[in-house]
């Protein structure tokens, strides 16, 4: 049970890992968009990470599992950044205000590119993880071989 649990762990981490990434490109893409179909410039999103508490056989043995209480990795939510768009001074653009000013996205590339960095390596520390696990589990079944 110990080698199952622990692939769903990875499983659920690598998943939301995987999604947190998607959100991060999603914003690198739109770092530029003035116009949005909700209207205004894009706003950056943030994923949030939390514990999944995974429960494989339901409450028939929920008091066992609270021993052996096994968690995971999930996608709490997808926010949007509250903080302020970044005005330009650009009268020709065709999204200026009466001023001039055309208001960007709060999105930073280089925050964003090393939030990459920091998930890319989370995802390939969780491969890692789920690879020894499944390599281990391999090995325990050819002993009686």
């Amino acid at each position: 049970m110990a080698f199952l649990s622990s692939l769903n762990i990875g499983g659920s981490a690598l998943s939301a890992h995987k999604t947190k990434m998607n959100i991060i490109a999603q914003n690198i893409a739109n770092a530029n968009t003035t116009r949005t179909e909700g209207g205004g410039a894009y706003r950056r999103k943030i994923a949030t990470l939390a514990e999944d508490n995974i429960n494989e056989f339901g409450t028939v043995l929920e008091d066992e599992q609270e021993r052996y209480r096994v968690s995971g990795v999930m996608v709490a939510g997808i926010v949007e950044d509250p903080a302020p768009l970044k005005p330009v001074y650009n009268p020709s653009h065709p999204d200026a205000d009466e001023n001039g000013y055309v208001m960007l996205p709060n999105v930073d590339t280089v925050a964003e590119m090393v939030d990459m960095i920091a998930t890319s390596r989370s995802y390939e520390a969780n491969v890692t993880a789920f690879n020894s696990l499944k390599l281990m589990a391999s090995n325990a079944l050819n002993i009686g071989k």
